[in-house]
């Protein structure tokens, strides 16, 4: 059992208050089908509104794979849980056990692992927006702790493979922030960049970027996994949902965090 570890702090902490913020931050509208999202993970005061506009164009499918950074430190570099049940305040998802099994056996660098997982906000946040919007959703959490582009590949054209031969739709969402604790100028600057490599589907021009230009974007190795498997996945194209800063709800421009939401299809 994975408890909740931020709620409270990043996210309501009562269903009731959740199931509030959840009609407020996502907006009734058409959904399709996608193969994979990119969404923030800061708290939903900041970033809530980009997560929940990006959730609410996609129809969720009963599986996902859930890519995230480690901001603990705990664990190892690839931890993948395999098994067990994820909570929040008023809900609980599954993990997908079946499909846990088949990443684990095609992806040399994911390892069996819940010490990543036990206080690691980023895909926490996420779970009450996709349960929201597909009450029977199983998961895959994880957690990917080194950015050095050769693992990353490894292990998002893994998971390109396994998700595509997967004999039902399986969505994939990516977890990241963008830059971090720069002017509100600055870092629409540098976000732009990191969207512009993301939108074209560029892995190693994502990487580039960052190094490049000192993109502070906490969620550089799970965004260049999806990116890696979106060859193998059939995706061919990515589109911005909404970007903003925490600059823009709090009103503070000198040090700000960015938040994308895309949608890849």
């Amino acid at each position: 059992m994975r408890e909740p570890a931020v709620a409270g702090s990043f996210y309501p902490d009562t269903p009731k208050a959740i199931e509030t913020e959840l009609a407020r931050l996502m907006p009734a509208g058409p959904a399709a089908p996608a193969r994979a999202v990119v969404v923030p993970h800061a708290g939903w005061i900041y970033s809530g509104a980009v997560a929940g506009e990006t959730y609410a164009q996609v129809a969720v499918p009963r599986l996902a794979v859930l890519l995230g950074p480690n901001h603990t430190g705990l664990g190892v570099p690839g931890a993948l849980m395999s098994e067990g049940l994820w909570r929040y305040p008023g809900g609980a998802v599954p993990v997908a056990q079946e499909l846990a099994a088949s990443l684990l056996t095609a992806a040399h660098d994911l390892q069996g692992d819940t010490w990543a997982h036990l206080r690691e906000h980023a895909l926490e946040v996420q779970l009450p927006f996709l349960h929201r919007r597909q009450p029977a959703l199983a998961i895959v959490p994880i957690s990917i702790g080194r950015t050095d582009p050769g693992f990353c590949r490894a292990v998002g054209e893994a998971l390109g493979r396994v998700v595509a031969a997967w004999p039902e739709p399986v969505l994939i969402v990516d977890s990241t922030d963008l830059n971090h604790y720069e002017s509100q100028a600055v870092s629409q600057r540098k976000d732009r960049l990191a969207i512009d490599a993301m939108v074209a589907l560029d892995p190693e021009g994502l990487w580039r970027a960052v190094r490049t230009h000192d993109i502070s974007m906490c969620g550089i190795a799970p965004t260049q996994a999806l990116l890696w498997a979106a060859p193998a996945l059939g995706i061919r194209s990515a589109r911005l949902v909404r970007y903003q800063t925490s600059g823009d709800v709090s009103g503070d421009f000198a040090r700000v965090v960015g938040y994308a939401g895309l949608v890849l299809e």
